[in-house]
């Protein structure tokens, strides 16, 4: 599917400024619409949405369709927290307090009603996983008492009945949640933006989409992984990256002609215009590593479900809006499955300057694709120069480049500039930040997803500068 040539810019929402240490999906969210439109910006991309589990990823959630209550803006709260990082250890459970307080003060009528019954397909396992989930010391749903671990009816029942109230909250804070999204989206629509979001490959082991449908994966009679997802060592690491997520069981879901995946990327576009779909090599072919294995070496290249999975989605759905996250190590057969669904794939300019012939340099780029400076694995444009090819990198961009305090404008010129029709922009870059910014390193599992920006940051020049390019290359 191709879309406009347009720019946009890649800030996930606990990115945002404000004075509650973190980012939601308040007024400051608001705001940077606004500032949006004024750039002359039309996407907002964002990383997942989910409720985070482990290391505080948006990539290891504990569920595919809920909303991370942690980015619901509660009026009125505020603390004395850091202002560029988040702080975690100490803003979850500060706002975890502030959140509940308010939403048990909090009228919704029957709206909360409606919304329980029209996402009872997710919201009813979710509310009940996470409801045992806090009973058992928030310990991964295998660990829990073996009739809950293993879903015992009667069980379940009991204590649906026992816990009413405490169910009942949480479906009320995926409802707030949910409004709030909404609003947000209705303001970007106000000022011609869109919203991509990231729909990650793999769902997290210790979440509500695995205890629910063990059927679905591959996991052992006791919940423990038999296979775990990841990849061959490459660029980010010698050893590569175990993931341990469960693996899908492919057939199973053929046979269920794939409703699971329309139910997901479903809701996903209620919330979203356009789908970042991570790691989309893995549909054409995935890396299988043991569940017990201490690292990714040990592995091995299994067929995923190729172009069945997407003309049953485009069955259900209709047509895709997709970006195709194309990105490490890519066979021709995973190119050839991504042109067949005329998907745009992903352009990475920090990969590019090697040599003349790399695929990642602007005179290769394709036109159906969306180009990036960076992403969130990689480190922020000011912090990649200091150990980038300089030499290659100033003789390709040429004068734009004498002044290395302005590689991230000479880089973001270059990504706006290219034939692809996305051109996408993190906001550290815009910002002109070094590496104490950068969003994420990938295999390493803790210090990561806590970047922050505030307004000060932001310099008119900037601003100016970022519009003036948006409109010089027609986006």
């Amino acid at each position: 599917m191709r879309f406009k040539r347009r720019a946009g810019v890649l800030l996930h929402p606990s990115s945002l400024p404000g004075t509650g240490g973190v980012g939601d999906l308040g007024p400051q969210a608001l705001r940077f619409i606004s500032w949006l439109e004024e750039a002359g910006v039309k996407i907002w991309q964002m990383l997942p949405l989910g409720p985070t589990g482990f290391g505080n990823s948006p990539y290891q959630c504990f569920s595919a369709f809920a909303g991370n209550p942690l980015l619901i803006h509660v009026p009125g709260w505020s603390g004395p927290f850091p202002l560029h990082t988040v702080d975690f250890a100490a803003v979850l459970p500060e706002k975890t307090r502030a959140r509940e307080q308010w939403l048990n003060s909090l009228t919704v009528g029957a709206g909360l009603d409606a919304f329980v019954s029209e996402n009872a397909y997710w919201l009813d396992d979710f509310a009940l996983f996470m409801s045992l989930k806090e009973a058992h010391g928030h310990a991964p749903w295998w660990a829990w008492k073996a009739k809950y671990a293993q879903r015992d009816s009667a069980a379940l029942q009991s204590w649906r009945t026992g816990h009413e109230q405490r169910i009942r909250l949480i479906c009320k804070e995926q409802y707030v949640f949910h409004e709030q999204f909404l609003s947000l989206k209705q303001h970007c629509l106000q000022h011609g933006v869109d919203l991509m979001g990231d729909l990650p490959i793999y769902v997290a082991h210790d979440s509500a989409d695995v205890w629910s449908r063990p059927e679905l994966f591959t996991l052992n009679p006791d919940g423990t992984l038999r296979v775990q997802s990841g990849v061959p060592p490459d660029y980010f690491s010698e050893t590569g990256q175990r993931w341990g997520n469960p693996l899908y069981d492919w057939e199973v879901m053929r046979e269920q002609n794939y409703e699971w995946w329309a139910a997901r990327v479903r809701k996903a576009l209620s919330l979203f215009d356009i789908i970042r779909l991570d790691h989309f090599r893995g549909f054409e072919a995935f890396w299988e590593i043991p569940g017990d294995a201490p690292t990714a070496v040990e592995g091995r290249w299994r067929s995923g479900p190729g172009a069945a999975l997407f003309d049953a989605l485009k069955e259900a759905l209709g047509p895709l809006p997709v970006v195709a996250e194309d990105l490490g190590y890519i066979t021709a057969e995973v190119e050839a499955l991504r042109d067949q669904l005329e998907f745009p794939g992903m352009h990475v300019l920090q990969f590019a300057f090697s040599d003349p012939t790399s695929p990642y340099l602007p005179h290769h780029h394709r036109v159906n694709a969306a180009v990036y400076t960076g992403t969130h694995d990689n480190d922020t444009t000011i912090g990649w120069w200091q150990r980038a090819n300089r030499e290659f990198a100033m003789e390709y961009m040429g004068n734009s480049v004498s002044d290395e305090s302005r590689i991230n404008r000479a880089m973001i010129r270059s990504a706006l500039a290219s034939v692809a029709d996305t051109a996408v922009i993190p906001m550290q870059d815009i910002l002109g930040l070094g590496s104490e910014a950068r969003m994420n390193m990938p295999s390493r599992e803790s210090n990561n997803w806590r970047f922050r920006f505030s307004w000060d940051q932001l310099t008119p020049d900037a601003t100016t500068e970022l519009r003036r390019l948006v409109r010089l290359y027609d986006r």
